[in-house]
């Protein structure tokens, strides 16, 4: 059985195939990235943080001026229908929202049915030998754009500036982009927010740098206080990387995931893998997911 025929999609009121989920080419969210999305992770068979998530989402919504049909708990049962159809205890979860079918030109008030779409299936965004060595980023010629101009707390449609960044990064033989804000300082990965250890503090760049608030992001301070580490939410710049004990990424896809190479220059400790204080939030993660889930049984 192929990953498409195991993916399991709710839209328009059913659960289907992948290959039965289909959408109007007049929708706005495909004409022009009118809309937003979630992503989240199936773990032990419960959905991590799902009320965190779907608060972020509504929040997001919200912003957007895009009513939610059945509201929070309609996502909320969505979500936990598509994923027990899906069947397994580990998945990644993709929630959308389009603002529906509308007449062509960017005016969303020809948009009246906003159209809910949920994706349950396995996702792997870097090879199984990078997760323990690390994987090698680059600094991306892209900016993230201002926060007054698209605001990173809002995950919508529109990731062109995530596609280009990675799209570079991999035509120049890296795994993953560092991108910038237009001060020079860091934002983020493409789709990942950026951590750093050094002297036993761990450091990660605030929204106002045009960071996600990320969910694991936030799970992982809790985690590391709960460790007895130290924690500050703190501009970085790329120095902050090439001086740093080590450095790694978190996201619901890529969930937390070693850097061991920054445009070639190596960092941390070489060829030492994975870091210890990394390796620590890591294990811990591995308990943490399962005390916040909500079951999908």
């Amino acid at each position: 059985m192929t990953q498409e025929d195991r993916t399991k999609v709710w839209i328009e009121g059913r659960i289907v195939e992948a290959a039965e989920a289909k959408i109007s080419v007049f929708d706005h969210g495909l004409l022009y990235g009118d809309g937003l999305f979630e992503g989240m992770r199936v773990y032990g068979g419960s959905v991590f943080r799902l009320d965190d998530h779907l608060r972020r989402f509504e929040r997001g919504a919200r912003a957007l001026g895009i009513p939610i049909p059945g509201g929070r708990d309609g996502l909320r049962q969505i979500v936990l229908d598509t994923a027990r159809a899906y069947g397994e205890d580990e998945a990644y979860i993709r929630l959308l929202l389009t603002r529906g079918q509308g007449a062509l030109g960017v005016d969303p008030t020809t948009c009246v049915d906003p159209q809910r779409i949920c994706i349950v299936t396995r996702i792997a965004l870097y090879p199984e030998e990078k997760l323990s060595r690390g994987i090698d980023m680059v600094t991306s010629s892209y900016r993230r754009p201002a926060p007054d101009a698209v605001d990173p707390a809002t995950k919508s449609l529109n990731y062109l500036n995530s596609v280009l960044a990675k799209r570079e990064a991999r035509l120049r033989g890296a795994d993953e982009a560092l991108i910038l804000n237009a001060r020079g300082a860091v934002a983020e990965a493409s789709v990942a927010n950026v951590f750093v250890c050094r002297d036993g503090t761990l450091m990660t760049p605030p929204s106002s740098e045009g960071a996600l608030p990320g969910i694991t992001r936030a799970s992982v301070l809790e985690i590391a206080e709960g460790l007895g580490l130290e924690t500050r939410e703190c501009p970085l710049g790329r120095m902050d990387l090439f001086s740093a004990d080590e450095v790694f990424l978190t996201g619901s896809g890529a969930r937390i995931v070693p850097v061991a190479t920054l445009d070639g220059e190596c960092l941390g400790e070489k060829d030492k893998g994975m870091g210890p204080l990394t390796r620590r939030i890591l294990d811990a993660f591995a308990d943490f997911v399962l005390e916040h889930g909500t079951p999908i049984g």
